[in-house]
């Protein structure tokens, strides 16, 4: 696929790509599931392809598939409390993420599917928040999550861009479908501690441009797609 419009923003998903977040929730999730059913490996199967999806959808989708009840609303705000809880105690950075970042020369903004205060906490804590000057967008304050690309639209808007000059890096296929009808330009993390091995193919095979495995290739990557 050839490109044809400058880029002239950056948009960056969080839990994954910013904060290795993922496989704690990964983890969380499992154990929290764990009492309903001794399928712990095929639990976690069901689990990592659906990490980027709101927490709702996610666990309906796992216990369908696996022939649990469907959790209650009061159910679903507990284990939102749980994962949200690990995830936050025990995320960190990802390995380069500040120095990748710190290098390349655009405007950059954040677009999540979680919560708008806890990304805001997240991003403090870790460190991180300085690098982002776009600002903050995510699914509770844009009113759809991904895979819909209302977040990332409203993200290119708040920036004062249009979507097809963005470059997104996300880490999920629901996210880069959300990117790509969105109209931005995707490069695919594919260097979480979460990822499976096919990781890469499955964000090109969602519309990836390209994928890197390691935070240190990003700045080089991005000069190339600026030319």
């Amino acid at each position: 696929m050839l490109r044809t419009e400058p880029l002239t923003h950056l948009i960056s998903d969080c839990d994954g790509v910013l904060v290795d977040s993922e496989a704690v929730a990964l983890q969380a999730l499992v154990d929290f599931l764990a009492p309903l059913t001794n399928e712990r490996e095929r639990m976690a199967g069901l689990i990592r392809p659906r990490l980027g999806l709101k927490l709702e959808a996610l666990v309906l989708g796992v216990c369908a598939e696996l022939g649990l009840p469907e959790p209650t609303v009061p159910d679903l705000a507990v284990m939102r409390s749980v994962v949200e809880g690990e995830c936050d105690r025990k995320a960190a950075p990802i390995p380069g993420v500040r120095e990748a970042y710190g290098a390349i020369a655009l405007p950059k903004a954040v677009a999540s599917n979680s919560r708008y205060v806890r990304v805001q906490a997240l991003l403090a804590r870790t460190g991180l928040a300085s690098l982002f000057e776009g600002g903050i967008y995510t699914a509770d304050i844009a009113g759809r999550p991904k895979p819909d690309p209302a977040v990332y639209q409203a993200a290119a808007a708040g920036m004062g861009a249009l979507a097809v000059n963005c470059l997104v890096i996300e880490d999920s296929v629901t996210g880069v479908h959300a990117a790509v009808a969105a109209g931005a330009t995707v490069l695919g993390f594919a260097g979480g501690a979460h990822s499976p091995g096919d990781q890469a193919r499955q964000l090109l095979a969602a519309g990836a441009f390209d994928v890197f495995g390691a935070m240190e290739e990003l700045p080089a990557l991005v000069a190339r797609l600026r030319g």
